[in-house]
């Protein structure tokens, strides 16, 4: 089994044109957007216009609007109109063109056209970019172990059919890339996905993309006094855990700083000593999918050339059971020094990012971003459609939300007020790991790092609350969404956040 996706070879091409039938008889399949507002003066320029017309009365009467499907005389190829409102929101956008793919049913090796209809210049481009991307989601292929072959889903060109300005294809592209290696990590088994084949995957991908490479061993986190994360790795069955640094370092001649990204990575959680139920446990080898975002990043942002350098640390480790397991009331001490009671071995992925966070901290970012599919409390506040944002920069919070609206992966800034630190008092330590109860769970975890993390460093904390959604989410068809990397490259664009932290 592979451990990373193939790269695909999609051309992606653009015209400067309006959607003709010679255009529609030259592709197996098309996707046209048209304009809420004024159907049906749309309707009666496109071809084959009478028999949209028909089909879009026949919809009206049924009081169903959302999008047509024929496949017009003389020809085989289906063709979907999209009706979309010129001032849908970008999650809008991407969660109507998933659903015109889904309708679509492109055949396999397909040559699709995208187009965008009586639209103005300005929505025009933002929609052919979301019907690019939600093509590329749709035909991502994810791991199988089915003793039959599958039938991968594979698109010889798509086309882009505009009027306006031409769309930045490469950066949809990288995106996607970024994405689909976040989602490909996420969906291995953790049978093959475990801390020795995860390190694995990650020295491959460094070679690919000619990344820096190094790998912290639990002997050399001893060494950095990493009892955080060590504590968490002591029942594993492998002496294979550790912190990986993944390095990429810009061509750009006039640098804007470092970013340091970090991801949770906990191949398998079973809660430890205190044990999941069946239902918790059930899909706790998806407890990496932090470490897979961050390195999703870091893959899309170096395929983009960003002018910044950038550090990702991703923490590897499994959370087992065992005699050696960590336990609740035991007092262990991480890399900067902070001495923590543990409260309940099931809040694993706190410890472990405390001291990558630490050991980021000291190579002295500009800025740090780490990823965590952390509490369920995040999950309670927001369900799967929204991520958690926390900051120790409370002037970002504007920044951070508008960030989720232009991305189309929305996040709710948290407050992060010290008084919370209260909760997290101990008598015997300099912090307590978590309260009994889960109350306010996910600001009081974000509490907890940010005890990691030095004040003049600008911190972001995503608690990946959208992660894992049935039917996916927005452009995404899968229930592992791969949440983060979309919205990490419009935080960064033009090294944006940096300018201001």
């Amino acid at each position: 089994m592979e451990l990373l996706p193939a790269q695909r070879d999609t051309r992606i091409l653009q015209r400067r044109s309006a959607v003709t039938e010679r255009a529609l008889g030259a592709h197996d399949a098309a996707i046209i957007a048209c304009p809420q507002e004024n159907t049906e003066t749309a309707l009666r320029e496109l071809p084959f216009a009478s028999l949209w017309q028909q089909l879009y009365r026949e919809a009206k009467r049924a009081g169903s609007l959302r999008m047509l499907t024929a496949r017009p005389a003389g020809s085989t190829a289906p063709v979907v109109l999209l009706f979309t409102a010129q001032n849908a929101s970008a999650f809008d956008r991407l969660s109507a063109a998933a659903r015109a793919w889904k309708e679509l049913k492109a055949p396999p090796n397909a040559r699709v056209l995208l187009a965008a209809h009586r639209i103005d210049a300005a929505n025009s481009g933002e929609l052919l970019e979301a019907m690019l991307a939600a093509g590329l989601a749709a035909t991502a292929p994810m791991p199988t172990f089915k003793s039959k072959k599958v039938e991968r889903p594979r698109l010889a060109s798509i086309t882009l059919m505009r009027d306006g300005a031409s769309i930045d294809v490469d950066r949809t592209v990288a995106i996607d890339r970024g994405n689909h290696l976040a989602r490909w990590l996420t969906t291995l088994p953790p049978n093959i996905l475990d801390t020795l084949n995860y390190r694995r995957a990650l020295q491959q991908l460094a070679r690919q993309h000619g990344f820096g490479f190094k790998f912290f061993d639990e002997a050399a986190l001893r060494r950095a006094g990493a009892g955080a994360f060590l504590a968490v790795t002591r029942a594993n069955e492998h002496r294979g855990a550790g912190i990986v640094r993944l390095r990429y370092r810009s061509p750009a001649r006039r640098k804007l700083g470092k970013v340091a990204l970090v991801g949770k990575g906990i191949c398998f959680d079973t809660g430890g000593i205190n044990l999941k139920t069946h239902k918790g446990m059930y899909q706790m080898h998806e407890d990496m999918q932090g470490s897979a975002v961050a390195a999703g990043s870091l893959l899309a942002l170096s395929e983009l050339r960003v002018p910044y350098d950038i550090d990702c640390w991703l923490a590897i480790t499994e959370n087992q059971i065992g005699a050696r397991a960590y336990r609740p009331q035991e007092v262990v001490r991480a890399a900067n020094g902070v001495t923590i009671q543990v409260a309940h071995s099931d809040a694993e992925g706190r410890m472990a990012l405390a001291d990558t966070l630490a050991l980021a901290a000291r190579e002295q970012p500009d800025c740090i971003i780490d990823y965590a599919t952390l509490t369920g409390a995040c999950v309670n506040a927001l369900t799967e459609r929204f991520s958690g944002a926390f900051t120790n920069r409370p002037e970002l919070h504007t920044l951070l939300e508008q960030t989720g609206r232009d991305s189309g992966e929305r996040v709710w800034p948290f407050p992060m007020d010290e008084d919370f630190d209260s909760d997290l008092d101990s008598s015997i330590a300099d912090i307590l790991q978590c309260t009994p109860d889960s109350k306010g769970d996910h600001i009081l975890a974000a509490r907890f790092l940010n005890r990691f993390v030095p004040e003049d460093i600008p911190w972001l904390h995503l608690d990946l609350s959208a992660s894992n959604r049935s039917g996916g989410l927005a452009h995404i068809p899968t229930e592992f969404t791969g949440f983060g990397v979309r919205y990490t490259a419009h935080l960064l664009k033009d090294g944006r956040l940096l300018k201001l932290a």
